[in-house]
């Protein structure tokens, strides 16, 4: 499949059926195409209103064969309401200092990244990168991509978020931070920080990765075990 927008060509490919991380028993595919040259910035923007993601070279979004549970999820900015439940998480994280350092990739940061993927998704691909992988997971990005850092006022670095910045928006790639320290619900709070950064440089969207209501595991990726605060969260 093909779409064709003035003399550019956007080639589509489908994967084979593989075993979905999400819904036991289930495979998923995927439609996806290569992010490359001088228009992927552009491309990428596109594709990302239509609900595809990114990760590395490659935009995809869910094409499964008789199934819909994974829905491409973006947060309108201005319609989103700071409940009670994200006051506490903004609360037990206003000690924290955020930083933006680009494509800085670090030994530290690395050593955090292994932690979590390891206390997380230790059975999966995640878990057998290397520094170099992971030095080419940040740098080799066609896009707008940075690095948003986020440490105690001790200096310690417990979270950190890899974000592409679009026109109208941010669309988090992918977040870790340090497994340990549960009552702080790191995960939620970076994306709460999204929007807050969202929303003071008049970003209508933050973008964030496909939502199953189906699987309490991809939930529980965002840190979101109750239903009523997964419903607040995307309202």
């Amino acid at each position: 499949m093909s779409i064709q927008r003035g003399t550019e060509l956007i080639t589509f490919h489908r994967s084979l059926p593989m075993s979905c991380p999400y819904l036991d028993g289930r495979n998923e595919m995927q439609l996806f195409t290569e992010l490359i040259g001088i228009e992927a910035q552009r491309t990428y923007q596109h594709l990302s209103q239509a609900g595809f993601r990114r990760s590395h070279h490659i935009a995809y979004r869910p094409a499964c064969k008789g199934c819909n549970a994974c829905v491409p999820v973006r947060v309108v900015v201005d319609g989103f309401k700071v409940g009670r439940p994200w006051r506490r998480v903004l609360g037990a994280n206003r000690d924290l200092v955020a930083q933006d350092v680009g494509q800085t990739v670090t030994d530290e940061q690395f050593a955090l990244f292994k932690r979590y993927v390891e206390s997380r998704h230790g059975d999966g691909d995640m878990a057998n990168m290397t520094r170099r992988d992971y030095h080419n997971m940040v740098a080799t990005s066609p896009v707008d991509t940075t690095l948003f850092e986020f440490r105690t006022g001790g200096g310690e670095l417990i979270a950190v978020c890899l974000a592409d910045r679009m026109t109208d928006g941010y669309s988090a790639v992918y977040s870790y931070f340090e497994p340990s320290l549960p009552k702080r619900s790191l995960g939620s709070f970076v994306i709460l920080w999204l929007i807050e950064q969202a929303a003071a440089q008049g970003m209508p969207y933050v973008y964030l990765w496909s939502w199953s209501w189906s699987s309490p595991g991809l939930m529980d990726s965002y840190e979101l075990t109750d239903s009523s605060r997964s419903r607040a969260f995307f309202s």
